[in-house]
């Protein structure tokens, strides 16, 4: 009975001792600390900070220290709701904004103010209004890379005491007011109409252009005709004069040539007479010679006759 008494009790103390081990591994497995890459872990001691753990194993004292925040180094989006803002001419209008930004200190991300998304949107907000009330719509319609610009530098510098990188802002949507909106459009469609009347303007100011360009080089080109053909005339008549005047000059040059007598000269010459008053001359001068020429016909005329 004492063995087994003894043996009793030597089992309970090893299960003893093997769930206090247990319990040891167990307990100091939980104060292994393992930070993955592009985080950071903020440790205090006894309430207080004492080190930011980066990426790698870390071990914690138990009961003394605690992980206070874990924070992303990854770049971080926040699409902040629409805000009413007021333009230099008094417009209301809706902005929506797009914040890039990085944590690159994580103890003053964790102790340099309370909830660190509100205080960057309410900062956001107030320095956009800031911004805007500067700007008339039309400049804040056409100023987006102005106001992104100065909003980034704006709020990269106030959030520098938070432990925040502020890497870029853009303006996602300017929403005006409906009929500010009505009267856009209205002028768009006064612009497009303006335009297509110009085109259509300068469309036809090219084809009358073309039209009066083809009628001057038809007249031209009937006028250079009419030259032609009268060139073409002129040469016919000079030739058809240069052949007449050939064919008598080769017939004085016979009659030269046969020694003809004063009888035949002055029946040629009576000849040519002839043509020539077959012509519409009113008036005509007959040398003497042709008139005793034309007697001596009319005498031979007679006797024949008898």
């Amino acid at each position: 009975m004492l063995t087994l008494a003894i043996a009793s009790s030597t089992l309970a103390s090893i299960i003893v001792i093997g769930i206090v081990a247990l319990l040891f591994i167990i307990f100091i497995a939980a104060n292994i600390i393992i930070v993955p890459q592009a985080s950071a872990f903020v440790v205090e001691r006894l309430g207080a900070f004492r080190v930011t753990w980066e990426t790698g194993l870390h071990f914690k004292i138990p009961l003394l220290e605690r992980v206070a925040n874990k924070v992303t180094l990854k770049e971080r989006v926040s699409d902040f709701p629409p805000q009413p803002v007021i333009t230099k001419d008094n417009v209301t209008m809706q902005i929506d904004t797009v914040i890039y930004f990085s944590v690159t200190d994580p103890k003053l991300f964790t102790y340099g103010v309370v909830h660190p998304m509100s205080a960057i949107e309410n900062l956001t907000a107030t320095t956009l209004r800031n911004i805007i009330g500067d700007l008339e719509l039309d400049q804040t319609l056409t100023s987006r890379d102005i106001i992104n610009t100065k909003m980034r530098t704006i709020l990269d510098e106030a959030t520098d005491p938070w432990g925040i990188k502020i890497n870029r802002v853009e303006l996602k949507n300017i929403v005006p007011p409906r009929e500010i909106q009505d009267a856009m459009e209205r002028q768009m469609k006064a612009e497009r109409e303006r335009r297509e009347a110009i085109l259509r303007a300068e469309g036809e100011k090219r084809a009358a252009i073309l039209v009066a360009e083809g009628e001057k080089e038809s007249v031209i080109l009937r006028a250079e005709a009419a030259r032609q053909q009268k060139i073409a005339e002129a040469s016919g008549e000079a030739e058809a004069l240069m052949t007449v005047q050939t064919a008598l000059a080769d017939s004085i040059k016979l009659l030269n040539d046969a020694n003809a007598s004063d009888a035949v000269v002055r029946i040629k010459a009576l000849e040519a007479f002839a043509a020539a008053a077959d012509g519409k001359a009113t008036k005509i001068i007959i040398p003497a010679e042709i008139q005793g020429l034309a007697g001596l016909v009319g005498a031979l005329g007679e006797i024949n006759k008898h």
